[in-house]
């Protein structure tokens, strides 16, 4: 594996001059894609924030082949050009090492695309997918998603007089892939790029489906400063709400373990979405929050030990 100084010399697959916000952390996995693998890639990305703001025509920010294609079947366009290639292959028609990229938001991933992304892990694909989770439809206005967290206020879920944000938890996509059982899954984030190159370039170079779930901060969205997304997604981690895992052939292996795990609290009073919360009389659920990353981790602790 290369070092970060050794990858940074690398050509990226993805520009600078792209329109996404100001602070934005998703650039930090795209420039990667190239720069851990020397496989030759082909992209393609739903409908989301990533798309919208690096391809506004007649512009793109991507130095490799890329696709565009509708919120719900990113998966399955790529598993149809994945398809396509190995069918040249047995041909004779093409030589060449090809590997595939699928990427989408949590919303055209975690509810508008998970049809054809659980019937392209199914079939046993080879191409990683990667879901960038903001916990919310950002650019389309902040809806709540599937992978919004408990109590988080969004458009759809107004914190007011009624409701006190999203009621419900939040969708363990991660795991839901796990029981693909496919050959590789994992939880990476943007803050820790040594454990998120290795994770790409294992998610690409590995033969079969792989699936790569990256806590993605969003500024407006989480109504942070343009300069805290990595420290929000430091935060994060270090709470244990996103822990770092992998799972290979259904062995867990959990890759940071946070010497000191931090109070959930803290990381939701540092984000506007969550301000309503410092309201005494939702303490209640800042509590109920605590108990599920309490329990998650407790069983993410029992599947690392178990396969020790």
């Amino acid at each position: 594996m290369p070092t970060l100084q050794e990858m940074a010399k690398k050509p990226a697959a993805f520009s600078s001059g792209h329109r996404l916000c100001a602070g934005c952390p998703v650039p930090i996995f795209t420039k990667m894609l190239t720069r851990v693998t020397d496989y030759d890639l082909v992209l393609g990305s739903a409908t989301g924030c990533l798309e919208v703001a690096s391809s506004i025509f007649p512009y793109s920010a991507w130095n490799v082949p890329w696709i565009h294609t509708a919120f719900e079947n990113v998966a399955a366009m790529m598993s149809g050009a994945e398809a396509m290639y190995q069918s040249r292959k047995q041909q004779g028609r093409m030589d060449k090492k090809v590997k595939f990229v699928a990427m989408g938001g949590d919303g055209g991933t975690y509810d508008i695309g998970i049809q054809s992304l659980s019937a392209t892990m199914e079939r046993g694909h080879d191409l990683l997918y990667i879901c960038y989770d903001n916990g919310a439809y950002m650019n389309t206005g902040i809806q709540r998603s599937g992978a919004t967290p408990l109590g988080a206020a969004t458009t759809t879920t107004p914190a007011g007089s009624v409701i006190a944000g999203k009621q419900q938890q939040r969708k363990d996509l991660t795991k839901i892939m796990v029981a693909h059982h496919i050959p590789y899954v994992a939880q990476a984030s943007i803050h820790n790029p040594v454990d998120l190159s290795k994770k790409i370039k294992k998610g690409i170079e590995i033969e079969g489906p792989a699936f790569l779930n990256i806590l993605c901060p969003c500024i407006p969205g989480w109504r942070i400063a343009p300069d805290m997304a990595v420290e929000s997604a430091r935060c994060g981690v270090d709470t244990c709400f996103w822990p770092l895992y992998e799972v290979e052939n259904e062995r867990y292996k959990i890759n940071y373990k946070p010497k000191q795990k931090i109070p959930v609290v803290d990381w939701l009073l540092a984000q506007g979405r969550f301000k309503h919360l410092k309201n005494p009389e939702l303490s209640g659920l800042v509590e109920e929050f605590q108990q599920q990353v309490d329990e998650q981790w407790a069983w993410l602790l029992e599947q690392d030990q178990a396969d020790a």
